[in-house]
């Protein structure tokens, strides 16, 4: 969430950064600095009274001490108390309101964030890698699938629904390959891997910033189990992020980086139409994550790096790829900056995103009240969070299928995975 010192100090700026990312938030940042007046004004009558009830307080015993009747003071304390009572009752729901509404503002954009409306001005970065030329006609990855028998989304759609698949056979095998080549890869480059639970609390998914925003896109448990709404996690951020939430980090061990495989669960609202086909898409898919929490100092460096460690695993498996900086119109609710890697798609003819590599700046911590000190003595401060797919397992079973297919049907096992495969060829 924003700092509301930011907001109050600078209203304008925060007013013209969210036209960037196509919102017009003037009415909304008018009402948090009308509801901030407001809140301030009676912090100041709370904290007067709260000074005479203390002054007057501090009077009953001297005036018992010299025989003086002290009924006039203690009726005027308790209309004192009445009086804070309401007082903190309506600070209470100026507080509340206040940050509701804070959460729903998205994030500042970086001044390394181009300007631009949508994603069609994304700005490209860097390539890696030759879209390999065939000397054949090739296939969409859910026709090699089904071909080989290692896609079933037919059989899924009758168990569940549409946008599910079973993975069969070699189909299976290379889904767990990809996952234990990637935690493998980025464990050994200094990342702790983590299993988090795939069920988080209504408070953690604030944390990260799909709550309140993106509610229809979540998957909420009906059944209740505590006080609290549960969640089908959309990515490990959540969890992993969350692990620290409400809680003052040792500096000196910054920055933290964790790495985790889960499940992961989208409603995907809105996106009726959009590569329904296939794996690119779906409401239950697997990624490999990875977390960092870093000193704001460093922060830019360790999304460069960040990015690099989610390069280096599509590097390894030889698969092309491009790197683009997302523009403020397309960037993400809670993100500051944000590069996104697309994968080449031989039978989509171009590039598809396959990972998403963000710097939250101090907004997700925040919102999670995640903060560092490098001395005890020192006064605590927001950590950075950063994240990014380290990388989305489904795609790259999609993009392995279409780039390393061949003229008989059957597809090349990477040469990484192979150990983990047990087979050179899928046929």
């Amino acid at each position: 969430m924003l700092d509301i010192k930011v907001i109050r100090s600078n209203p304008d700026a925060v007013k013209q950064a969210m036209r960037t990312r196509n919102m017009d938030a003037d009415a909304i940042i008018d009402e948090i600095l009308d509801i901030d007046v407001k809140r301030r004004k009676i912090t100041g009558e709370v904290e007067a009274k709260k000074a005479e009830q203390n002054a007057d307080t501090k009077q009953i015993p001297l005036l018992k001490k010299e025989g003086k009747d002290t009924t006039s003071l203690m009726e005027q304390l308790k209309k004192l108390s009445d009086e804070i009572k309401v007082l903190d009752s309506q600070l209470s729901d100026l507080e509340k309101k206040q940050t509701d509404i804070i959460l729903s503002i998205p994030n500042i954009p970086s001044e390394t964030t181009p300007i631009g409306k949508d994603d069609s001005e994304n700005v490209e970065i860097r390539r890696w890698g030759e879209p390999k030329n065939f000397d054949f006609e090739i296939k969409a990855h859910w026709d090699i699938g089904k071909d080989l028998n290692i896609l079933d989304p037919e059989t899924a759609a009758k168990v569940t629904g549409a946008r599910f698949h079973f993975y069969r056979n070699l189909g299976a095998k290379l889904e767990r390959a990809i996952i234990n080549f990637y935690l493998n890869t980025h464990s050994q480059h200094g990342y702790e891997e983590i299993m988090p639970p795939f069920i988080v609390n209504r408070s953690s998914m604030i944390g990260t910033g799909q709550l309140p925003k993106f509610e229809e896109d979540a998957f909420r448990l009906a059944t209740k189990v505590s006080e609290e709404d549960y969640y089908l996690i959309p990515t490990a951020e959540v969890p992993v992020t969350n692990m620290y939430r409400n809680e003052i980090l040792d500096g000196s061990k910054l920055p933290i980086k964790h790495c985790a495989y889960s499940a992961c669960f989208r409603a995907e609202a809105g996106s009726a139409g959009r590569d329904t086909r296939g794996l690119i898409r779906q409401h239950q898919f697997n990624k490999v994550e990875l977390v960092k929490f870093v000193d704001p100092e460093t922060s830019y460096q360790e999304l460069e790096e960040l990015t690099n460690d989610a390069e280096r695993v599509l590097q390894a498996l030889g698969l092309p790829y491009r790197v683009i900086n997302l523009v403020t119109g397309d960037i993400g609710f809670s993100s500051a900056k944000t590069y996104d890697i697309e994968v080449w798609m031989p039978s989509y003819g171009r590039y598809v995103e396959i990972s998403s590599c963000s710097n939250f700046e101090d907004f997700q911590a925040r919102r999670a009240g995640i903060r560092f000190k490098h001395n005890p003595r020192d006064k605590a401060q927001y950590v950075h969070t950063l994240n990014g797919s380290g990388v989305a397992v489904g795609r790259t079973v999609a993009a392995i299928l279409e780039n390393y297919q061949n003229e008989d049907g059957s597809v090349t096992v990477p040469e990484v995975l192979r150990p983990y495969m047990g087979v050179d060829v899928i046929k």
